[in-house]
């Protein structure tokens, strides 16, 4: 193995080896509600959000899939397609908790290197693992013991190539169920079958921006130099793509939080401004409860308010940092009355929330809450948000014991039950604690 410095002041290892073990599971979602109900085994099934035609599929079965339905299709459509289709609520604890038993499952067979999303995870390969024989064992031996202790249904398809992100497009490859190997001496030839909306990195926008530029399939990609890929993308992202469609492993580049917020999209029976009102609230307290646990403090709050058959509204506020629910409930408050204020004064009136959204940001760590809490309050308030932190804390504690909900600020708890679940974005794979926030 050679290594050397690039430009970027990162190491780089040329390796003809394969060094990484994606898994991918197949159609998590709908495998899990498949899993859990053997009377959706075999059927067309689709997981939404609320029950209701106006919604979109947020993962579909295979079955589904052959009717051309997937993520994001709209479900009045997705009907169209298959009148046989099965729609079920999401149950995002049972995904965590079988996100969590298919860990452990890997972990007896190969260490965990990274989880990458709430249906994939890396695993990297060690000098004595990574002959072809030795890495088909260690696949087979996964999918074997997520079949017997996981689930028959929780299936999975496993790439192994030089580095992990040839092998998460190794992945894709051959669905569902497959095991594909993009060794080195394979490239670039065996890319070439693919589309460029096959490759992580390329979604509608950069397709349309590489076909301006020439650039209609692999080959033509693959055709380019580091340099010109890195025009193309315009920034060091393209360069460390052609690296990585060559075999190349580079160093992660690391990242920070900046913000925690959730959203939720509206049932027609809560998108009224009175309903939606309390959805806005369960959300900022949801958020301030896992700001809190995650040893946070905020000083930026906004909201959007995203209105059927009209436009987007979205508002921020600023304060001195904190992490109690109180402040940011006062915030809320103020931004809320703005938003319906200006609605009206457009005529868009009376009005219909589709979606909100509460994000809290420019984040620093609780550590340094006494000083500037002295700094830039007076005695008064001083006090009186180290009241609101303690009650805040104390509420959560009364939660995380007796079960979401159980108290809530400014609400009665039943107001919340309906709608305020955790909800799992693939990317972001919630904590056991944040059911109970």
């Amino acid at each position: 193995m050679n290594r050397y410095y690039c430009p970027m002041n990162q190491v780089w290892n040329i390796t003809r080896q394969n060094r990484w073990l994606y898994i991918d599971f197949n159609s998590y979602f709908a495998s899990v509600e498949q899993q859990l109900n053997p009377a959706l085994r075999g059927k067309p099934v689709a997981v939404v959000p609320v029950m209701t035609d106006a919604t979109s599929a947020i993962a579909a079965s295979y079955e589904a899939k052959a009717f051309g339905i997937k993520t994001g299709t709209p479900i009045w459509e997705a009907r169209a397609k298959c009148p046989e289709l099965i729609c079920v609520l999401g149950q995002h604890e049972k995904y965590v908790e079988y996100h969590a038993r298919a860990i452990a499952e890997v972990e007896n067979h190969i260490p965990v290197t990274m989880v990458c999303s709430i249906d994939e995870i890396a695993c990297r390969l060690m000098s004595n693992e990574n002959s072809h024989a030795r890495a088909t064992e260690i696949a087979m031996n996964i999918k074997r013991g997520l079949a017997r202790n996981v689930g028959e249904y929780v299936k999975c398809s496993i790439g192994i190539a030089p580095n992990r992100y040839l092998a998460k497009v190794a992945t894709d490859m051959q669905k569902p169920d497959g095991l594909t190997f993009l060794n080195a001496t394979d490239l670039p030839e065996k890319l070439f079958s693919l589309v460029l909306r096959d490759l992580p990195g390329i979604g509608h926008n950069m397709e349309k921006r590489l076909n301006r530029q020439g650039v209609w399939t692999m080959r033509d990609l693959l055709a380019l130099d580091a340099k010109q890929m890195r025009q193309l993308w315009g920034g060091i992202w393209g360069e460390r793509m052609w690296h990585y469609l060559h075999g190349v492993e580079l160093a992660d580049i690391e990242t920070t939080r900046s913000s925690v917020g959730h959203s939720h999209v509206m049932a027609p029976e809560l998108r009224a401004p009175e309903k939606a009102r309390y959805v806005a609230r369960r959300l900022t307290l949801k958020a301030a409860s896992r700001l809190r646990r995650l040893g946070y403090e905020a000083s930026a709050m906004s909201l959007s308010m995203r209105i059927v058959d009209g436009p987007r509204y979205a508002a921020e506020a600023r304060c001195v940092a904190a992490s109690d629910s109180i402040t940011f409930l006062h915030l809320l408050d103020a931004m809320w009355v703005g938003m319906l204020e200006q609605a009206k004064a457009e005529g868009i009136w009376p009005l219909r929330i589709k979606k909100l959204s509460v994000t809290l940001y420019h984040l620093q760590s609780q550590g340094n809450a006494q000083a500037h809490l002295f700094a830039a309050l007076s005695p008064e308030d001083s006090a009186a948000r180290a009241k609101a932190e303690r009650m805040s804390k104390a509420l959560d504690a009364l939660n995380q014991r007796y079960g979401r909900d159980t108290v809530a600020l400014g609400m009665l708890p039943a107001d919340g039950r309906s709608f305020s679940g955790t909800k799992i974005a693939f990317t972001r794979i919630p904590d056991v604690e944040e059911f109970l926030e």
